[in-house]
């Protein structure tokens, strides 16, 4: 049959006015509440990529939490201000007794998450992986009432097995024991170590399982990277340490930093926890979070910094800009990841024309290559700043610290990149006290007796290719 009366149809018109279609269209609503650096790095993609770039943003694009998740963290954190309140002198010490800098800090981080500063706290510092995991397990086989463990990387190996067993023991004799597990870190554990645990009796709960049909799910790469324990109230745990063997690159085992603390600060710590179970339960949990014991133990004052996507703005990346801008002397930044953003590189350079010394100690190996690249971005501009940046070479640097001056600093499980600041649910501690400062200066410098300084005159000399693939993969700084 002749069909050549019927006009062909422009597909090639139809295809182009689509493609600036999803452009304009972008255009307007890809910069609504999203910082310039990650609106630019989506619409370069889709202006070059219209349908490509728009099914990525449709997946991993949108910061969307479901409101439930919002309205929970509101109504948690109002319980958390309330009971805070309440706390007596001795433990809550009114913040205009402290030095300056440590005052502004607590009340910019108290009014960012709820958490106050907290004084009676012994902080133990463990950087010895092996040791660091023992300890935890013989603090779980000692436990009388309830362990709660929260994990971004729960493994099934020789190594995690210790903690396992130690669960296994203590659900025997009773103790409760409850595992939160991220979907996606602990995918392996949840399939094989959890069975194992549910069947003593350790209650095990997928944080943020990944549904990809799920009504009003969060972005599939949204986490929890958070790495907490929580031993009878009275004993936690806190750092960059996960639960697994540390052969993530392989030749070079990781190096952690974990803090082991008592005192009233444990209750922060376990009132994040409770945040997180309720997120995932509610209301199915038959109990409630709890402020106590609020014993002192020690001399520290700490607090922690909770971050993740449902608080309402960056509580993590604000308080370290607001840290490096009060810094006097010094400044240490150690973190196996930094692709910072602007507001945290500017206020490296003002440090630094404030004569402060600012260090950055980065592991020489890494296991993601594309985010080393984006990174090795920034290298020279930072040095023509006068940042000192020393690659540590005899293991991968896993550890996150930033220590400021004498007698403050942060030690937890974000890394000092725009993932950690705006979309991993992250947990810090605060730390004001010159004795443990002075430890973690003392760790530092073993790094940097073991680390190679990078030279301006050197990095300069690298390869026009390099140089291309460090600013190509700049572009996807706010993605990676």
């Amino acid at each position: 049959m002749n069909l050549g009366w019927i006009p062909e149809f422009p597909w090639s018109w139809t295809l182009l006015a689509g493609e600036w279609l999803v452009r304009l269209s972008m255009l307007v609503y890809i910069p609504q509440r999203r910082p310039a650096a990650a609106a630019r790095t989506w619409l370069l993609l889709i202006f070059l990529f219209p349908w490509g770039g728009l099914v990525i943003y449709l997946i991993v694009g949108r910061i969307q939490i479901p409101k439930r998740r919002r309205t929970l963290l509101e109504k948690l954190s109002r319980t958390i201000r309330d009971a805070a309140s309440g706390l007596p002198p001795e433990v809550r010490t009114p913040v205009d007794q402290l030095p300056e800098a440590v005052a502004n800090a607590a009340r910019l981080a108290e009014r960012l998450t709820a958490f106050p500063m907290l004084s009676g706290n012994t902080v133990e510092l463990l950087p010895e992986y092996a040791a660091s995991l023992d300890r935890l397990a013989t603090d779980i086989q000692n436990a009388q009432n309830r362990v709660h463990l929260l994990y971004y990387i729960y493994g099934d190996d020789d190594v995690a097995d210790r903690v396992t067993i130690a669960l296994e023991q203590a659900a025997r004799r009773g103790v409760q024991c409850r595992l939160l597990l991220d979907g996606i870190g602990s995918k392996q554990a949840l399939k094989t170590v959890a069975p194992r645990l549910r069947a003593v009796g350790v209650e095990v709960i997928e944080v943020l399982p990944v549904r990809f049909l799920r009504p009003r799910g969060t972005r599939v790469d949204i986490r929890n990277h958070r790495k907490v324990a929580v031993i009878d109230g009275r004993i936690g745990y806190v750092g960059s340490q996960n639960v697994v063997a540390p052969s993530f690159v392989p030749g070079f085992p990781n190096e952690e930093l974990v803090a082991r603390v008592t005192g009233p600060i444990v209750a922060e710590l376990e009132a994040v926890f409770w945040v997180d179970l309720l997120q995932e339960q509610e209301p199915a949990v038959d109990s409630s979070p709890s402020w106590g014991p609020i014993a002192r133990t020690g001399e520290v004052f700490a607090q922690l910094i909770p971050s993740a996507p449902s608080y309402r703005q960056q509580t993590f990346a604000m308080l370290l800009v607001s840290l490096i801008h009060q810094s006097r002397r010094n400044v240490t930044i150690t973190t196996p990841y930094f692709v910072p953003d602007e507001p945290f590189l500017a206020a490296l350079r003002t440090a630094i024309e404030r004569g402060v010394q600012v260090r950055l100690i980065v592991p020489l190996h890494s296991n993601r290559r594309l985010t080393v690249l984006a990174q090795s971005s920034h290298y020279e501009e930072l040095l023509e700043a006068g940042v000192e940046i020393h690659q540590y070479r005899t293991h991968f640097l896993h550890a996150k610290s930033l220590v400021i001056d004498d007698d403050l600093l942060i030690i937890g499980s974000s890394n000092m990149d725009i993932r950690s600041f705006a979309i991993n649910a992250e947990v810090n501690l605060l730390i004001h006290d010159a004795d443990v400062a002075r430890q973690v200066r003392d760790l530092n410098q073993r790094h940097l007796d073991q680390s190679d300084r990078l030279t301006l005159e050197s990095w300069q000399r690298r390869s026009l290719a390099a140089r291309v693939a460090q600013n190509t993969a700049r572009l996807a700084d706010s993605l990676l």
